[in-house]
Order: structure tokens, then sequence, then C-alpha cells
């Protein structure tokens, strides 16, 4: 679905961007630095806060993400604002672990897990808003657009829980492993190390493979504005070895997050990265087959299907052409 457009329209969504964020952090600051209480008590509200960091961030993540998001989706008709805030709400939430009055932590490990989601984040903004032209807003995702078409009349209360409460499970979860990062000062071990590499090595490869998407996409649309034929398939760089590189190496860099989790003994929080990569598992299919519906791409993709990995890079089948009908 396109957005506002325009160069007024662009303004307006970033400075919504912006504005949006505010209730959470101006709460928290409250939280964190409370105004003192003449009465000599404690202040039941900063007391509740800092004996539930888990919990509250769910709180907040309700009501300034799941409600006022979908709010403003509805006013717009555009549930754009997700998207983008999804390359963002990681790093809040690890800076509200790490600053959280109860916060416990091994310094190293801290420090290497704010500059891995640093990293991370500038990685996925940057894709977004070149992805986008570099505007705001400028689009909803596709998927969304499809539900939107499907539910209909029944789409103005179905995306709160399709758009908005569906996106805090999936990020509290696989944001799981930054809380577990601020709840114990355990030495650093070789898990540490081998979760690092792990981010690093998924950053490298999603950022590479979304590079080459962007400038496959970038020529056919030159080929396109010159009237000639466009490639039907993307099968070079990282895309010869597998189908969804840069998903690929989204995953990895979640999973590589849950081994600091998973090195200091919290190893049920695997589940937010395994409801991520379950969730991601579903919108490959979605998107193959949105490839496999565009007559000009489905024999070349079909071919391209059978002989290369989906996800996991590996070296190519091989696979025979298809024969050509006689006439």
């Amino acid at each position: 679905m396109a957005g506002s457009g325009g160069g007024g329209g662009n303004l307006k969504n970033m400075v919504i961007a912006f504005l949006v964020p505010l209730p959470s952090i101006l709460f928290y600051l409250t939280f964190v630095h409370p105004q003192d209480d003449h009465s000599g008590g404690a202040n039941p509200v900063s007391s509740w806060c800092a004996a539930h960091p888990l919990l509250l961030a769910n709180i907040l993540f309700l009501i300034n993400v799941d409600i006022l998001f979908w709010l403003i989706g509805l006013l717009l008709s555009n549930n754009w604002l997700i998207d983008l805030y999804w390359t963002v709400i990681p790093v809040m939430l690890l800076h509200y672990f790490r600053a959280h009055p109860a916060a416990v932590a091994n310094a190293v490990r801290s420090a290497a897990v704010v500059a891995l989601t640093w990293v991370w984040s500038a990685r996925l903004t940057h894709n977004y808003f070149r992805r986008e032209g570099w505007e705001w807003g400028k689009r909803e995702d596709w998927r969304f657009s499809e539900m939107r078409g499907q539910y209909g009349k029944t789409w103005w209360w179905m995306s709160f829980f399709a758009v908005y409460l569906s996106q805090q499970v999936f990020l509290i979860g696989i944001c799981l492993p930054m809380y577990a990062v601020h709840s114990s000062d355990q030495p650093l071990g070789i898990w540490d190390l081998v979760a690092t590499i792990a981010c690093i090595v998924g950053v490298v490869i999603a950022y590479f493979a979304d590079t080459q998407l962007h400038n496959f996409v970038t020529r056919n649309d030159k080929l396109k504005q010159l009237g000639e034929p466009t490639v039907p398939t993307l099968e070079d760089g990282l895309w010869e070895f597998s189908r969804h590189p840069n998903y690929f190496g989204e995953q990895l860099w979640w999973w590589g997050l849950y081994l600091f989790a998973w090195n200091l003994g919290q190893r049920w929080m695997f589940i937010g990265a395994l409801v991520n990569s379950l969730c991601l598992g579903y919108v490959t299919v979605l998107v193959e087959r949105r490839m496999l519906k565009q007559e000009h791409r489905a024999e070349a993709y079909k071919l391209y299907q059978r002989r290369t990995s989906v996800l996991i890079p590996w070296f190519r089948k091989s696979v025979p052409e298809p024969k050509q009908k006689e006439t």
C-alpha cells in the first residue's frame, strides 16, 4: 500500500516516527530518576518497576507499540511504523535492560552485546531506508496489504492482533538474551566468543545478501525503463548458494545472540529464536509463492528452487534445464 506521498507526507511520517517512542522514554526516565517523596517513604511505582523489569518491558510494549502504533495505523490506513521500529526496538530494549536499576552484568559481555546490537540495527535500518527510496513510511509491508484485502471490514480490529500483538511475542522473545546478559555477572567464557563470531558473521552475510538483492532490483528497474527484458531471478553472489541468504544471515544473528543466554544458563530462552525462525520459515513460503505467481519469472524460479538450497548456503545441485516444447 502506498504511503502518504510527497515531501509533506514524508516529513509528517518522520515527525511521527520520532514522537511515538516518547511516552515510554519519558516514563522510564521518571521511573529511573523519581521525584523526591516528601513523605519520606519509597515511591510504590518505582519500587514495583524496579522489581519487575521484564514485566514492565511487556507493559510498555503493549501500551506504546501495540495500542499506540495500532491507533496511528488506523488513522493513516497504513501499518508502516512497525517495520521501521523492528530495527529500533531491540536497541531500546537492550538499553532498557542495561540501565535498569536491577541490572547486573559482566562489563565486557554487556559492551560486546551493545556494540553488536547497534551494528545489527544500523545494517537493518540502512537496508530499510535504501529499499524505501530513503522515505519515511513510503509503503506498508506487502503481507499486511494482502491481509487487509483478505479480512476486509474486520481488518481494523484484526490488525491489532496480526500486526502488533504478534510482534510483541516475537520482539520480546528474541530479545530475552539481552535481559539474560544484564541479569548475571558470570565471567566470560568460550561461548561468549562463539556467540560474538556468530552474530558478526550473521550481520555480514545479511548485509551482502541485501546489497546484492538491492543491486539486482535496481538493475531490473533500469531495464524496465529502457524497455529491455529483465532478469527473472537473482542467482549471483550469495544467492547462488541459498534462495534466502539474507534470511539466513538474520537468523544466524538471533541464534548467535541466544548463545549468550545459553552460556549464562538461561537455555529456555531458545524459545524466542525458535518462534522467530518458524515465523520466518512461513514468510519464506509466502515469498516463494509470490514469486511463482509472476508469469515472467515462474519457470526460471522453479528451476532455481530445484537446484538451490532454500536457506543454509550450500553447493548447487546439478539439475538439467527443462526441455523446450516442440512447436
